[in-house]
């Protein structure tokens, strides 16, 4: 819904008095006396402002991203929304019109975008006294201040992202984290806060109207199934949801939207999610550029994925004792032809030679004599951590001590990715089959070779 009621003339902005030049922590002592407040910081158009970085020539103008294989826009710009442009469209469908009204576009690299998102998180957490990273592009802290020393930091936030990394946020502040997103989307929508909102700091007025006038689905966590069953009731705003009987929430739909309506109130119910240490499953899994009819390529692909996949265990120091290999038609052909393999492997490992070996088994399991397979995937579960016990020297691989799969991702690190392989992955050429990344960018952070060139 539109927010453009609240105009400057009838939205003053609360912040309008000079900032400190820089904010400084506060003693262990005073942080006592403050009440922890929530910073919902979330970086504005996160794809396409990470292309600007490195492409400064983007500023101002619509780019869009296109998903894997460039079929789709996966994100776009302000510029790009504002023509009309909308999540989810064809990228075959809208290219022509868009190029020639000077749309920009990109395929997803995701290895800026990662690169990007760590050195965010990592200046958030200098400001943080708790931390929660959400999502790629958004995170969670707590901060012991007043609402008015929020604001402050809030815009210290902003400005130091945007000076030591080259990105804009936005950043609401609230009591709990349900307002803070609510915040956070307020400062997006209404431009006199200049990308900065506390909640408390908000006219009474001015929160009761934007409660009004919001949508209930509009809240963070309540979905559209939600909304429909909540419309039956009579509770249509998030005024209406914040309004309503806290008994009858709990006992018509659960504790989880209870606690919602708890955080509306300014009631802190949802705390911080530790940040976990080790996962419980890792999964690999790609759409072909061109569909695969052949035994021998999709040898090939469970190579590779078994290759990458043991790369990402050595990175997070785990084992794995399960793995599952899938194949896929497309979902949208006649027929959705799906074999799959479970392999209980003998023990814990991320040797790349073992999780090929079980990764092949799927061949035993698809048919190629008509079936045209448009993705695969290798899932591996019952993760541990590598330094655990150590299995009987029964149950050992004899390859284990070689280290195999932590030399491979040593020079892929040092050379990069897909200079040396196993068996099959070892290929010299980039295969057909490989995701299609026209319209990459450089990976400008992580990548010697791909550096940008100052002029």
């Amino acid at each position: 819904m539109s927010l453009e009621f609240l105009t400057a003339d009838s939205f003053h902005d609360p912040f309008a008095f000079p900032a400190p030049p820089a904010w400084k922590r506060r003693s262990t002592e005073n942080d006592a006396k403050q009440p922890l407040l929530y910073f919902h910081t979330d970086i504005n158009s996160c794809y396409a402002s990470c292309e600007r970085i490195l492409d400064p020539s983007l500023k101002n103008r619509p780019v869009v991203v296109l998903s894997n294989n460039d079929g789709c826009l996966v994100a776009l710009s302000a510029e790009a929304k504002a023509m009309g442009y909308r999540l989810g469209d064809p990228w075959f469908k809208v290219r022509d019109q868009a190029l020639a009204r000077g749309v920009v576009a990109r395929s997803s690299n995701y290895e800026l975008y990662g690169d990007i998102s760590s050195r965010v998180m990592a200046v958030l957490r200098e400001y943080a006294h708790g931390f929660e990273q959400y999502s790629i592009d958004e995170a969670f802290l707590t901060i012991p201040v007043s609402p008015a020393e929020a604001v402050h930091i809030a815009r210290a936030i902003k400005d130091d992202l945007a000076r030591r990394i080259g990105v804009p946020v936005c950043v609401g502040v609230a009591r709990s984290k349900t307002l803070a997103k609510l915040a956070n989307k307020t400062a997006k929508k209404v431009p006199v806060l200049r990308g900065v909102c506390v909640w408390d700091r908000l006219p009474q007025a001015r929160r009761s109207a934007l409660c009004q006038a919001l949508p209930v689905d509009e809240v963070w966590g309540v979905a559209s199934r939600t909304r429909k069953k909540l419309a039956g009731m009579g509770i249509l705003t998030i005024a209406d949801l914040t309004e309503a009987d806290i008994p009858m929430i709990r006992k018509r739909f659960s504790v989880v939207l209870m606690r919602t309506v708890l955080e509306l109130r300014g009631i802190s119910c949802i705390p911080l999610e530790e940040e976990r240490k080790f996962k419980d499953q890792l999964i690999y899994s790609r759409s072909f550029s061109t569909p695969i009819v052949d035994r021998e390529e999709m040898a090939q692909v469970m190579s590779v994925y078994a290759q990458r996949a043991a790369k990402r265990l050595v990175r997070d120091s785990q084992h794995a004792k399960h793995l599952s290999a899938f194949c896929a038609t497309s979902y949208y052909g006649a027929d959705l032809v799906f074999p799959a393999v479970q392999v209980r492997l003998q023990a814990p490992t991320a040797d790349p030679v073992v999780l090929t070996k079980a990764g092949l088994k799927l061949l035993e399991h698809a048919a190629f004599d008509g079936p045209r397979y448009a993705r695969a995937g290798m899932l591996l579960t019952d993760l541990t951590p590598a330094d655990s016990a150590t299995a009987f020297d029964l149950f050992q691989y004899p390859h284990e001590k070689r280290q195999i799969a932590t030399t491979i991702a040593a020079i892929e690190q040092k050379l990069g990715e897909g200079t040396v392989g196993l068996g099959r992955a070892g290929f010299a050429r980039r295969p057909l089959w490989e995701m299609k990344r026209e319209l990459l960018s450089p990976r400008g952070t992580t990548h010697w070779e791909e550096l940008v060139a100052a002029r």
